[in-house]
């Protein structure tokens, strides 16, 4: 292992358990909410007609798709996590567990809340973390998700000469 991966990985391992940041918040409008009805071919109208939605649902209106609201973890991501030294990319690995708590209402704000879960070494120039992500919903004791992220670091190996 590249002693620059070995230290990334041994301050990482000394996180853990820690917050790692809050991502700025960010409105989730009926106008995003039918992009993504668009482009995902869910048009269900809890999520489309807020006439309706406000008239058959507990909601009070439309509320955003729960894929909508896991998506949005990247642009928190982009928020809270600047650059790592060495970093060549970072992958997404994929998720452990995501749990949809609350419905997000059209016209919510929501934020990333980080916390570092593990760290695993899996090549000399890989490391996968294991984030805790959960999203707020702002003014709302109860977040939107829980989510355990995967994410492959992959460093930039050192140039032979």
């Amino acid at each position: 292992m590249s002693q620059g991966v070995q230290q990334i990985l041994a301050e990482q391992t000394a996180q853990i358990g820690q917050v790692l940041g809050v991502s700025d918040w960010v409105q989730v409008d009926q106008a995003q909410i039918m992009q993504f009805a668009d482009a995902t071919d869910d048009h269900q109208f809890i999520h489309t007609d807020p006439v309706r939605a406000r008239a058959e649902t507990h909601f009070g209106g439309t509320i955003a798709h729960g894929f909508l609201t896991l998506s949005l973890a990247s642009r928190f991501h982009h928020d809270v996590f600047a650059s790592q030294r060495n970093l060549a990319i970072g992958v997404n690995y994929g998720f452990d567990k995501i749990r949809f708590l609350a419905p997000v209402p059209a016209g919510a704000w929501l934020r990333g809340h980080f916390t570092l879960d593990a760290v695993t070494q899996r090549s000399d120039y890989e490391i996968l973390q294991t984030l805790g992500l959960r999203i707020d919903i702002k003014d709302s004791p109860t977040p939107a998700l829980v989510a355990q992220w995967l994410t492959l670091l992959i460093f930039t190996p050192p140039v032979m000469s």
